[in-house]
């Protein structure tokens, strides 16, 4: 059964992240995806756009999907912030396990219990069904 970090936990994990691979963010200005990677930009972080079709999002280079991402840039992700739908999100979750990434954070109603189980069985943070913007306002501003 699937639980949560505690808040304290997820305070933690927002003051020490720095780079957040953002799987499917959008380039339109007014999907969520790209106002939240927007305002954590704005707040310091570096994001990593990851969508296919598109060469650039926020001024960042984007890359089709996670393997693609290059080694040396891959290994300074601390979070990889997921608005996909969750019945999609099984890929995702693999290619996160077979690159060792520390953490996912499955974004407001992005819910799939079996696929962030397997991902902590792997050894994986998750947070699931959060906005990574509307926590980071809650606990640390």
């Amino acid at each position: 059964m699937f639980s949560n970090p505690s808040e304290n936990d997820i305070k933690e994990i927002l003051k020490t992240s720095k780079t957040i691979a953002v799987v499917g963010l959008s380039p339109k200005p007014k999907r969520p995806s790209h106002s939240v990677a927007k305002a954590m930009q704005e707040f310091g972080y570096t994001i990593i756009p990851v969508r296919p079709a598109v060469d650039e999002v926020l001024g960042e280079k984007a890359y089709a999907d996670l393997e693609s991402i290059p080694a040396a840039l891959l290994s300074k992700i601390d979070m990889v912030d997921v608005f996909r739908a969750a019945e999609k999100i099984s890929p995702i979750i693999d290619a996160c396990i077979q690159l060792n990434v520390p953490l996912i954070w499955l974004q407001d109603g992005v819910i799939n219990e079996t696929e962030a189980v397997r991902a902590q069985q792997a050894g994986i943070k998750v947070v699931m069904d959060r906005c990574v913007y509307r926590d980071y306002i809650q606990l640390l501003k």
